[in-house]
């Protein structure tokens, strides 16, 4: 059976295969944000003792590691593995996902702590890419989208559920149980789709040389600019939600879960809201949600002294950054012309640039000592920065459609 000719139960459960692997990797790359300070107070014991805002902000390093894994990994496995079968890849990259993991909760010390992130990171956009491609071939004709927000749903709900799940089980029996719990989630993700996402067949006329050719084109890198500028500035803050709580609201650590559950609601919200706005006005979907951005990211630095009105923007900011991201995906994919396999993979790095772009220059300014409310400004003037590229890709796109064609 192909994935094509699939019925509906097989379908369901291919989909259900490859969700699972989403709700890991969405799991894996933001649970070490609510953990910074575990992760410091263990792995570095004298930084941490003679400053905690330093060992978290050396900590902040095992997420940019992640996120430049991603970068690394998405375009160069995604366009290497096009040609091979689709459900044997999905399977190898389901497995890595579960070594690489376990590597983390067993590794001694902080060293190799951050290899093990940065070869977590590099399946991850290869993971999605791919694994869009198959969702959407085993519903068929007419239901393409239906079956990459399947798979992406993964993603949202470990947000929701996996990420606080997670952060609370790391501060009561240590921040490797919840990498254990990750390794455990990719282990059943790798047996799932073993069994249950049909063979699928692969692209062989599509070589690694001929994929990379996206990087040809101008409006690529433009998009890819705003992906990993703006969408930074939500990551500045992400990234340092548990100092943020706890050292400037003043609240218990046990609040932290919590906001990372309001967090994760906002996103969910912004990402249905904003594949809805996109589909209306893609442009002024983009060129709103960036200026929103960057008026929340403000409006939390300047009120999170007070731990309800934290609570209430950092779910706007989750809410507006999340519009963006089915927004950018698709104008990815728009000015990627034919090559919409590795543009998919690509979104994800331009996004993990952004994920350490953000906890870097976050990390920076904590370090420097201008506190844990600083990587909200950051984030701020990160969101301007992608809107002035918005702007600039699409001021070009509407200078190129003005010129008549036979002055082409």
């Amino acid at each position: 059976m192909t994935s094509a000719t699939a019925s509906r139960g097989a379908a369901s459960r291919a989909l259900l295969a490859l969700a699972i692997g989403s709700f890991g990797i969405g799991m894996t790359e933001f649970v070490v944000m609510g953990l910074l300070p575990n992760i410091a107070e263990a792995l570095l014991p004298g930084q941490w003792a003679a400053s905690p805002e330093t060992g978290i902000a050396h900590a902040g390093w095992l997420i940019s590691l992640y996120a430049l894994g991603v970068v690394v990994g998405a375009p160069t496995i995604a366009g290497a593995v096009a040609r091979f079968p689709r459900q044997r890849v999905m399977f190898g990259l389901a497995l890595a996902l579960t070594v690489f993991n376990a590597l983390t909760f067993l590794a001694p010390n902080f060293e190799l702590v951050a290899v093990s992130r940065f070869l977590a990171g590099l399946p991850h956009g290869a993971y999605f890419g791919i694994g869009a491609l198959v969702a959407a071939d085993v519903l068929g004709p007419g239901k393409r989208a239906r079956g990459v927000a399947f798979v992406l749903t993964g993603l949202t709900v470990a947000n929701v559920v996996g990420v606080p799940l997670g952060t609370f089980l790391g501060q009561q029996l240590g921040w490797r149980a919840a990498f254990m719990v990750v390794a455990g989630i990719f282990a059943i993700a790798t047996v799932a789709i073993a069994f249950w996402v049909p063979e699928h067949e692969g692209s062989p006329e599509r070589t690694l040389r001929k994929e990379l050719g996206v990087f040809r084109i101008g409006q690529v890198w433009l998009a890819l600019g705003v992906g990993a500028i703006g969408f930074g500035g939500f990551f500045a803050v992400y990234s340092y939600v548990a100092p943020l709580v706890t050292e400037v609201a003043g609240a218990p650590t046990w609040a932290v879960p919590i906001v990372l559950v309001i967090m994760g609601v906002g996103m969910t919200v912004g990402n249905l809201v904003g594949g809805r706005l996109a589909d209306l006005d893609l442009a002024r979907t983009l060129l709103v949600g960036l200026v929103g951005l960057a008026a929340v990211l403000v409006l939390l630095a300047l009120t999170a002294q007070w731990i309800i009105v934290l609570a209430f923007f950092v779910f706007a900011v989750g809410a507006v950054a999340s519009t963006l991201s089915p927004t950018i995906q698709t104008r990815l994919m728009d000015v990627a012309q034919d090559n919409q396999s590795i543009a998919a993979a690509l979104n994800h790095s331009a996004l993990n640039i952004g994920n350490a772009l953000g906890a870097f220059l976050g990390g920076i300014v904590i370090a420097i000592g201008w506190g844990f409310a600083a990587p909200a400004w950051v984030g701020a003037v990160l969101a301007v920065a992608g809107l002035a590229l918005a702007l600039t890709s699409l001021g070009i796109e509407r200078r190129r459609a003005a010129v008549p064609v036979h002055a082409l």
